[in-house]
């Protein structure tokens, strides 16, 4: 099923990313702990945040939010592959000892729009035709934590640039993907937290990450 809606007009909205620096935000990479020659994964390129991909790990927002929408445009810079928007991230580092608590919004070419539990959980309808067998269902390593989006047809092709609006109102999520709504869960185990963006292996550039409160 697909659905074509936009979401709600903006009230205050502020630029996460300046266009010049990183300024506002932090960055967690674990294999950066141990390797003095490796540079981080993230940086600001012709007024772009980027994403190189490797080492993996996460920048994250200093401040934390809660009823948002947040929307970013992002490109795959190069060959398509896995990065992903975290909403609600809190503890560091607690699956894998890579990813922060928190609800992924995948961005993997070709899934963009699935929902990822990292050690918070949340609902959505059909949810063993799209999370697999519900004994199989949980929250941490080796887990059911994927959920499927509605529809994998709304990615632009390689090379151009997507839209993606994440509107988080309350403990409600929903989805859009180039105007098209590919997902909405509700009754998430978290209603605030800080909002990452991930190097998961393909080197990504945004050119828009913009938050407008909901309240």
């Amino acid at each position: 099923m697909i659905i074509s809606c936009q979401p709600p007009k903006s009230k205050e909205t502020i630029s996460l990313f300046n266009g010049n620096d990183l300024n506002g935000w932090h960055i967690d990479v674990p294999a950066l702990d141990t390797s003095s020659t490796l540079q981080s994964p993230f940086l600001v390129r012709d007024g772009m945040l980027v994403s190189l991909g490797t080492p993996n790990g996460h920048i994250i927002t200093d401040a934390v939010y809660e009823n948002f929408a947040l929307e970013v445009e992002y490109r795959f810079a190069g060959v398509p592959g896995n990065c992903g928007v975290l909403v609600f991230a809190s503890t560091p580092r607690a699956l894998y000892k890579m990813f922060p608590k928190s609800i992924e919004v995948q961005m993997m070419h070709e899934n963009a729009g699935d929902f990822w539990c990292i050690v918070e959980d949340i609902t959505v309808p059909d949810m063993e035709s799209r999370r697999g067998p519900k004994e199989e269902w949980g929250i941490t390593e080796g887990k059911g934590r994927r959920i499927l989006n509605l529809t994998d047809g709304s990615e632009k092709p390689v090379g151009e640039w997507n839209n993606m609006k994440i509107e988080c109102a309350g403990n409600s999520i929903k989805v859009w993907v180039n105007g098209v709504m590919v997902n909405h869960g509700t009754n998430c185990t978290a209603s605030e937290g800080n909002i990452a963006l991930q190097a998961e292996g393909s080197e990504v550039e945004f050119r828009k990450v913009v938050l407008t409160n909901l309240d």
